[in-house]
């Protein structure tokens, strides 16, 4: 698989797990997605849907891992910015292979409230989405030294900004909004590692242009050179 296609993983690891969650909100019966978290979409007769999604999205991460190792090494970040990305990829898919466990009244039938107790596979899936959460805001400062390195101001100051707005999101005081602002926490850290590929993407295709440039170059130049010696023997 090519670095280019590797990298382009990652950026359709974000729609393919927000866009199922969309349609899952707007079709699964007796799903709020303004109380209902994510996970949760996970249990039920059409759970399967969302566990595919967990493992798929993962899936997708780790080939994007795969292709950051590629373009970032040797150099900063370029071990543990794949690391973490794999790490991201591995805890979603955690998180799909054991469920959560039922709660908040859904799916339709379960108790309200939080579960009396966290089973064995529930406690893995929360395992599942620390590792992606603390992974996630851990490539960030990682990748930070990078583009500090290359003299990527703005991209350096995206690396603080993105973890900013996840934390703010994520620590809001109002338990009403927490499933929606789980999903605006997705959102902002697929969205971030989607245009670190495609950043990545971007230069990796000017690389091989100048590269292919160079070349040509090359070529013609002894091209040339091949035909003096020919010519001045004729004089």
């Amino acid at each position: 698989m090519s670095t280019r296609s590797l990298l382009w993983c990652g950026v359709l690891a974000g729609p393919v797990f927000l866009g199922s969650w969309l349609v899952q909100a707007l079709t699964r019966d007796g799903y709020d997605p303004a109380r209902h978290p994510i996970s949760l979409l996970s249990l039920g007769d059409l759970g399967w849907v969302q566990i595919a999604t967990f493992v798929a999205s993962g899936a997708l991460l780790l080939a994007c891992a795969a292709g950051l190792r590629r373009v970032l090494r040797p150099g900063r970040a370029g071990t543990w910015g794949p690391v973490l990305v794999a790490v991201n990829g591995i805890g979603l898919i955690l998180a799909g292979v054991f469920v959560t466990d039922a709660g908040a009244g859904f799916p339709p039938g379960a108790p309200e409230g939080a579960p009396e107790r966290i089973s064995w596979h529930g406690a893995l899936h929360e395992v599942g989405f620390a590792a992606t959460a603390a992974s996630w805001l851990a490539v960030c400062f990682v990748l930070r030294r990078r583009f500090v390195a290359e003299g990527r101001r703005r991209w350096a100051v995206a690396c603080l900004l993105a973890p900013l707005a996840y934390l703010i999101v994520a620590a809001w005081p109002h338990l009403d909004s927490l499933s929606l602002r789980l999903v605006a926490g997705s959102a902002i850290s697929f969205g971030f590692l989607a245009a670190v590929a495609l950043q990545r993407a971007a230069a990796l295709s000017a690389e091989s242009g100048t590269a292919q440039s160079d070349t040509s170059g090359t070529a013609l130049s002894a091209q040339s050179g091949g035909h003096r010696p020919t010519s001045q023997a004729g004089r």
